[in-house]
């Protein structure tokens, strides 16, 4: 059983009887938002819902679980078993998705708040809370290689301008350069795009800006 062949044959049905998902919803006595999830795939109707779903449109339940109209239909009993089972895989990669959310927020917040700026901790643990944020959006969405692309686009130009404006703004050493080379009295970062001089490191004429 594929949740995705449940949500196309939901949608082949619902355009047979001409209804938008709007009007189905009514029907139905959901939100259109229900409608349009069980559509995708990316979540199923409950058992009620989906007994009145077959009785509307004219089906068996073993067929919307099939994703397809069978001429003989299978068992309804192992069908709806089998249903319930996807049911609550879904439900459980959701419950997954969310945990590794919210821990890697945690983290990615703990690791930009607790540790200081020259702290290579800072950045390490600020990747692995994207990382896990990542993962858990990654599961939640079926186009999977997109939406880790636009994850990473996303999390490396906020670390990369949330860095700038640390060093223009608040005079801090750079959280995500990828080599520092060390001098008299001066210690050069260098992050992807610029080159930052720290001037007279850990005393009070300490300089930090931006190499022209």
């Amino acid at each position: 059983m594929d949740s995705k062949n449940i949500g196309l044959f939901l949608k082949e049905l619902r355009k047979e009887k001409n209804l938008t998902q709007e009007a189905l919803a009514e029907k139905l006595m959901v939100s259109s938002r229900s409608v349009s999830r069980w559509e995708t795939g990316s979540n199923l109707p409950d058992l009620s819902l989906l007994i009145e779903l077959s009785e509307f449109y004219g089906v068996s339940i073993s067929e919307i679980i099939e994703g397809k109209r069978m001429i003989e239909d299978k068992s309804d009993v192992k069908c709806v078993v089998d249903y319930s089972n996807e049911k609550l895989k879904i439900e459980k990669r959701k419950i997954v998705c969310i945990c590794l959310i919210v821990f890697g927020l945690f983290i990615l917040v703990s690791a930009l708040s607790i540790f200081p700026n020259d702290s290579s901790w800072s950045s390490i643990y600020a990747i692995l809370g994207s990382l896990f944020i990542i993962t858990g959006l990654t599961l939640c969405f079926k186009k999977k290689l997109l939406c880790i692309g636009i994850c990473i686009i996303s999390f490396f130009s906020f670390f990369m301008v949330s860095d700038y404006i640390c060093v223009t703004q608040f005079n801090q050493v750079p959280r995500f350069s990828y080599l520092k080379s060390y001098g008299d009295d001066v210690i050069e970062h260098k992050t992807f795009f610029y080159t930052v001089i720290q001037r007279n490191p850990g005393t009070e004429n300490e300089i930090i800006e931006i190499e022209k």
